[in-house]
């Protein structure tokens, strides 16, 4: 999608747009220094129009503020646990998401464009193809009045008496379900619903990710 970075592509689910790039620099961190590995690691931010009211740069508060933290390195925990980092040799992948707009599931957005921008640069960068185990993306979902949803809408993710995200591998493993009741509390059988919903709508993802790689 973009020119200079080894890999990048745009992501939209409904009104929500995500920019994702991964840059492929050599060298690791310091506690990896001759151990064999690779690291991915990733920076999430939403520009300042992202939202209907202008926010303030975090660069120009001083300071990364908690939920963008969070959300940081939770691309990076899903990214790393499909990636064979003794593959990667001494190198560290940046991958960077930076929202355009915000409608809601701006991190599941950003984990699934995340996954096609790290794949894009370690096929071009990587002798021997990109050391990718398998596919992992992130689907919101949630209970919006009595109705499971899945792609929760700011309107819709605002009124929802139980919302969750789900972050899955292509093999159908977990790497993070966060679920919260707003209200009530829900039960085994509401879990179980948003579950078989969200994991439904990762395997769709995963399949839109490698049409979109050409795979």
């Amino acid at each position: 999608f973009l020119d200079h970075p080894e890999g990048s592509c745009l992501i939209a689910t409904g009104g929500t747009r995500v920019i994702c790039t991964a840059s492929v620099e050599d060298g690791v961190p310091h506690w990896l220094r001759g151990k064999g590995r690779g690291w991915v690691t990733a920076e999430y931010a939403m520009l300042p129009r992202a939202t209907h009211t202008r926010s303030a740069r975090e660069s120009a508060r001083g300071r990364v503020g908690g939920r963008t933290h969070e959300i940081q390195r939770l691309i990076g925990r899903s990214l790393r646990s499909v990636v064979d980092l003794s593959r990667l040799g001494d190198r560290t992948v940046w991958v960077d998401c930076d929202v355009l707009q915000a409608d809601g599931g701006t991190r599941t957005a950003a984990i699934t464009g995340a996954m096609v921008a790290l794949h894009d640069a370690l096929s071009r960068t990587i002798p021997g193809g990109p050391p990718i185990l398998e596919f992992v993306a992130a689907a919101s979902v949630g209970i919006v009045g009595t109705f499971p949803v899945l792609d929760l809408s700011y309107a819709e993710d605002s009124t929802a008496e139980v919302d969750m995200n789900i972050v899955m591998t292509e093999s159908g493993r977990f790497v993070e379900v966060q679920g919260t009741a707003e209200g009530e509390p829900f039960d085994r059988g509401a879990l179980d619903t948003l579950l078989d919903l969200g994991s439904a709508g990762v395997r769709e993802l995963i399949r839109i990710q490698k049409a979109a790689l050409g795979l």
